[in-house]
């Protein structure tokens, strides 16, 4: 596996180095300390991810990206390379742009940009695993107007490490985003079609309403997500939101935090989901070091969820270095 990665960062360079073309890479890289167990704490350094890919402009309505992800792999290898993006954009016109390959899923464009810290944690629907960042099939930009924008995808549904599923099922959506006066706000309706017929299956939808507001110094953000028939079981509902803040303070440090809460309920008004639920709370001072290098100190504190007339779960909260570099 370590010669393929390397024949493959080669090969980029190499295509670098005979076109008009940027080659980028990114490394998410970390130490974590767990405030659990202070007699025997669990530590460990870590590079979680190191992305790196090409981008050339083919001419002025046509450009390609070429992106690979060295990461985990559940199959047991510590770091795999996966193809995570590989797209054609075109561009008829300066509003009109036409995405086909593997391409990025649209919420989690103006979610992440929204959140803005990617290396230290992934946005919402992107961790929990309700959608994926990135995944085959052909997307539409529209800008209606400085203030408005409208996209629409048709995707695999599968995700950027998985090939299609042997039906042929995939998933669609479509968005909304409106700009005004520092504030900007999105609302997205994604649909996965059942893939079997009864009483107890429907397709499942997720409505997403997010925004992001920026001042001088301070940037605000949040996201409400809400999953209809999840998994498409007929009133299986999962409910989500996340707020994240950021105050620049100088001297490029910036304070920043965020809040997650995530809750189920099924027909019958259960938390069908509970042991995938919880707050995720995340406090932490953030400095840029030099063009390309971010780092980070934070405390995760993550409480579980209980039912009601349970004793609360104690919080499990993990101090984390985090580093960004990218070039």
């Amino acid at each position: 596996m370590k010669n393929y990665i390397l024949i493959l960062i080669v090969s980029i360079i190499t295509f670098d180095s005979y076109s008009q073309g940027t080659t980028y890479a990114k490394i998410f890289s970390d130490f974590n300390y767990s405030l659990a167990d202070v007699s025997n704490p669990y530590k460990e350094f870590k590079v979680s991810n190191a992305i790196f890919g090409h981008k050339h402009t083919l001419n002025n309505k046509f450009s390609a990206n070429i992106t690979f992800d060295v990461g985990n792999n559940s199959s047991g290898s510590s770091y795999t390379a996966f193809l995570k993006l590989a797209s054609l954009k075109w561009s008829p016109t300066d509003r009109v742009f036409v995405d086909f390959g593997i391409i990025k899923a649209s919420n989690f464009t103006f979610m992440e940009n929204s959140w803005g810290k990617r290396y230290i944690y992934k946005s919402f629907q992107d961790v929990n695993k309700w959608s994926h960042f990135s995944d085959a099939g052909v997307g539409l930009t529209y800008i209606l107007s400085d203030n408005l924008t409208i996209d629409a995808q048709i995707l695999n549904g599968d995700g950027y490490k998985n090939l299609q599923d042997s039906e042929g099922h995939m998933r669609g959506g479509a968005g909304l985003i409106l700009k005004t006066d520092g504030m900007s706000f999105r609302v997205a309706r994604d649909i996965v079609p059942r893939t079997m017929y009864g009483d107890e299956y429907e397709s499942q939808y997720i409505n997403t309403f997010a925004m992001i507001y920026t001042a001088s110094n301070l940037s605000l953000g949040g996201e409400y997500n809400l999953r209809e028939n999840t998994s498409n079981v007929i009133d299986n509902t999962s409910s989500a939101f996340s707020v994240y803040a950021n105050l620049d303070i100088g001297n490029d440090v910036s304070l920043f935090g965020r809040y997650d809460l995530s809750n189920s309920e099924d027909a019958n008004e259960n938390q069908w989901n509970i042991e995938n639920e919880g707050e995720l709370t995340i406090i932490g001072i953030e400095k840029q070091m030099t063009k390309g290098v971010k780092v980070a100190v934070n405390v995760k504190s993550f409480k579980a969820a209980t039912l009601d007339g349970e004793e609360e779960a104690e919080a499990n909260n993990m101090l984390y270095l985090n580093l960004e570099y990218k070039f």
